[in-house]
C-alpha cells in the first residue's frame, strides 16, 4: 500500500519545503482562476435557457443581460483586489466577515463558500463531460462514470502538492484561453466581413411559452451570474503566491477578470449574431462549430473546453482544503482538516471534497442543468458578507489610512450590488432548487457550532492545575486467554512486568475444549490461576466485560489493565484469515471508563 501511495502521490516533502511550494502568477492563474474562466463556457447558455422560455424573440435580451453581469464582475473583482491587500494571510470571506462582522456572519460566509466549492466541482466536471458527449454523443450514457473518473484524477493530482498540481493543470487552462480567444477573434472578424452565416436550422418553440416579465429577465440574470463563481478564490489563497503575495495576487485577479469578461461577452455576442438557441448540443459547441466548422480546430477547442470545465474544479480543490483548514484551526471543523499531508497539502480536505462532489454527481446523474439552480447562492452571500466586512475594516482603519473613504466606497458598492444579486438569485431560483442551499447554510453553521462546543467541552475536561500532584494508582491486570501458545506466553510475561495481581481469563464457548485447556494450563503452570467464564450464547466480549465489571467491584480498585495478545500476520491479506477477536475486544473496552488496554503484538514469520 505504501508503494502504491508513493506512486500516486509522490515522495514526502520536508516541512522546510513549504516556502518553496509557491506559485508563479501564470501557474496561479491556472490553479485559482480556472473556475471563473470556465464559467464562461456555460454562463451564456444558462441565460439563453431562461430567456428562451418566452420564445426566440426574448433571446435578443441576452447581450444587455451579459453586459450587466460583466459590470458586476468588475465591481466584485476590484472589491476583492482591496481584500488581498488588507488580508495578505488569505482566508477570504470567512476571515474578513469574522474579523469585522462577528462570529455568526463569519461562519455563514465559511459555510456558504464550502457548499459552493462542492457544487463547483460537481457542476464543472458535469459540464466538462457534457462537452465530451456533445462531440461524441455515444458517450452520453456513460457520463456519470466519466465524471467520477475525472474527480478521481483531480484528487490524485492535488494530493501531489500545490506546485505540481499547477504544473499538471496549466497547459489545459491556457489551451482553453488561447483556443477560445482565437474562436472569438475569428468569429468577430467573419461577422465584420459578412462571412459568418447565421444558423438557419428550425428550432421548435417552447411547449408552453411564458410571458417575458421582469421576473423572467431577473431569472436569466441570476442564471448568468454563474460566470462570477470562483472570483473569490484568489483572495482565499493569497499565501500560495510568491512574494510580494498581495501584489502578485492582485495582478492575477485583474488578469482573470479581463480574460473572463472578454470571453463571456465574446461568446454571448457570437451566440446572438448566429441566432443560436439552447439544444442538446451546448451553446459553446454550436459557436465553435459555426466558426471553425467540423474540422480539427473544432475538436481542439472542444477539447480545451472540456479540460477547463473539468479542471475548473481544481479551483475548489485549491481553496476548499485551505478554507477548511482555517475553520478547523479555529475549532469549527475537525482539527484533522488543519493537518498537512506528505506533500504539504491539506490532504483530508482534498479527499473530503472529492467524496462530497462525487455523491452530488451520482445523485443528479451528472446533469449540469439540475445542479445549476443550486449554484451561486452561497458564493453571492459570501461576496456580500465579505464586502460588508471590508467596509467595517476601512472604518476602523480610518486614522491610519488617509484613503479609507475611497476604499470603503468601493467595497460598499460591492456589498450593495452583490447583496441585491444574492436576493435576486435566492428568490428567482428558490423553487428551482436554491432552497436546498438556503437550508444547508444554517445547518452547516449549526454543525460548526456543535463541533466547537465539543472542543470547548474537551478542553474543560482536560484542564488541570499546575499544583496537581501525580500519584500512582492501584490497578488489577486481566489477561484474556484463548489458548496456550507462544503469543500467550509473551503476553503473560509482559503482564507480570506490570504488577503482581494478574487474572488470566478464558471465555468458554465449548465446554469440551475448555476442559482440555484447563488441563494444559495446570501442566504449563505460568504462576497465574486460570478463571473460566461460561458463555452460553457464544459471545466473547460481553461475558468478559461483565467479568471485569464484577472483578473491579470486588477488588475495589479504580483502574483495570487488560493485556491482549494480538497476532500480526506477515502479509496484509493474511489478516482476512483470522477472526480479529483482539480488535473486537479492544473496540468493546475502548469506551469503558478507567480501563487501560495494552496490545502485545506477536509477529508471525510465515
Amino acid at each position: 500500500m505504501s508503494s502504491l501511495k508513493r506512486l500516486l502521490v509522490g515522495e514526502p516533502l520536508r516541512t522546510e519545503r513549504l516556502a518553496t511550494e509557491r506559485l508563479t502568477n501564470p501557474k496561479a492563474l491556472a490553479v485559482f482562476s480556472s473556475d471563473a474562466l470556465s464559467s464562461v463556457a456555460y454562463a451564456t447558455e444558462e441565460i439563453l435557457l431562461t430567456l428562451f422560455l418566452a420564445g426566440s424573440a426574448a433571446l435578443n435580451l441576452s447581450l444587455p443581460v451579459a453586459f450587466a453581469i460583466a459590470l458586476l464582475f468588475f465591481v466584485v473583482v476590484f472589491s476583492y483586489r482591496q481584500t488581498v491587500f488588507a488580508y495578505p494571510t488569505g482566508g477570504g470571506s470567512y476571515i474578513v466577515a469574522r474579523s469585522n462582522l462577528g462570529l455568526l456572519p463569519g461562519l455563514t460566509a465559511g459555510a456558504a463558500l464550502l457548499i459552493d466549492y462542492v457544487l463547483t466541482v460537481a457542476v464543472s466536471v458535469s459540464s466538462g463531460i457534457a462537452a465530451v458527449t456533445s462531440a461524441v454523443p455515444a458517450l452520453y450514457p456513460h457520463r456519470v462514470a466519466l465524471a467520477l473518473l475525472a474527480v478521481a484524477i483531480l484528487v490524485a493530482g492535488n494530493l501531489r502538492g500545490v506546485r505540481e498540481s499547477g504544473n499538471l493543470f496549466s497547459a489545459p487552462t491556457y489551451l482553453f484561453i488561447v483556443s477560445t480567444l482565437t474562436m472569438i477573434a475569428l468569429g468577430v472578424f467573419r461577422y465584420a466581413t459578412g462571412t459568418l452565416a447565421p444558423v438557419t436550422a428550425p428550432v421548435p418553440p417552447p411547449a408552453v411559452p411564458v410571458p417575458l416579465t421582469t421576473f423572467l429577465i431577473l431569472r436569466a440574470f441570476a442564471s448568468g451570474c454563474a460566470a462570477l463563481t470562483g472570483t473569490e478564490a484568489i483572495s482565499n489563497g493569497v499565501q500560495a503566491f510568491h512574494e510580494p503575495v498581495s501584489r502578485n495576487a492582485a495582478k492575477t485577479l485583474v488578469w482573470m477578470a479581463v480574460l473572463a469578461v472578454t470571453m463571456f461577452l465574446g461568446i454571448t455576442f457570437l451566440a446572438h449574431v448566429l441566432g443560436l438557441t439552447p439544444q442538446t448540443e451546448t451553446i459553446i459547441s454550436q459557436v465553435n462549430r459555426s466558426v471553425f466548422g467540423s474540422g480539427a480546430l473544432y475538436y481542439v477547442t472542444q477539447a480545451g473546453t472540456m479540460l477547463i470545465l473539468v479542471l475548473a474544479a481544481n479551483t475548489s480543490f485549491a481553496d476548499f482544503p485551505r478554507l477548511a483548514s482555517i475553520i478547523g484551526r479555529d475549532g469549527f471543523l475537525p482539527r484533522q482538516m488543519a493537518n498537512r499531508g506528505d506533500r504539504l497539502v491539506f490532504s483530508n480536505g482534498i479527499i473530503l471534497l472529492g467524496v462530497l462532489s462525487s455523491l452530488l454527481i451520482v445523485y443528479f446523474e451528472g446533469k449540469t442543468h439540475s445542479l445549476i439552480p443550486l449554484y451561486a447562492v452561497g458564493v453571492f452571500l459570501s461576496f456580500t458578507l465579505s464586502q460588508s466586512g471590508m467596509v467595517i475594516h476601512w472604518w476602523r482603519s480610518r486614522k491610519e489610512d488617509r484613503q479609507w473613504l475611497t476604499h470603503a466606497l468601493i467595497n460598499g458598492t460591492g456589498a450593495i450590488v452583490t447583496g441585491v444579486v444574492f436576493v435576486v438569485i435566492a428568490v428567482t431560483k428558490f423553487t428551482g432548487g436554491a432552497w436546498v442551499v438556503v437550508v444547508l447554510i444554517p445547518v452547516t453553521v449549526g454543525l460548526f457550532l456543535a463541533i466547537r462546543r465539543h472542543y470547548d467541552a474537551v478542553a474543560q475536561d482536560l484542564r488541570i492545575s499546575l499544583e496537581t500532584k501525580v500519584k500512582p494508582v492501584d490497578h488489577i491486570i486481566v489477561v484474556p486467554v484463548a489458548g496456550i501458545h507462544r503469543a500467550v506466553a509473551a503476553t503473560m510475561a509482559y503482564a507480570k512486568s506490570l504488577g503482581p495481581e494478574i487474572h488470566a481469563v478464558h471465555v468458554s464457548v465449548d465446554p469440551a475444549e475448555t476442559e482440555k485447556l484447563k488441563a494444559k494450563w495446570e501442566k504449563w503452570d505460568p504462576g497465574v490461576p486460570l478463571t473460566v467464564v461460561p458463555s452460553p450464547y457464544r459471545s466473547l466480549t460481553g461475558p468478559l466485560v461483565r467479568y471485569i465489571d464484577g472483578l473491579q467491584r470486588k477488588e475495589k480498585v479504580k483502574f483495570v489493565t487488560v493485556v491482549i495478545a494480538e497476532f500480526v500476520p506477515r502479509h496484509w491479506w493474511q489478516f482476512l484469515l483470522h477472526n480479529q477477536s483482539a480488535l473486537w475486544l479492544q473496540a468493546a473496552l475502548h469506551f469503558r471508563p478507567h480501563t487501560a488496554i495494552v496490545s502485545v503484538p506477536f509477529h508471525l514469520k510465515h
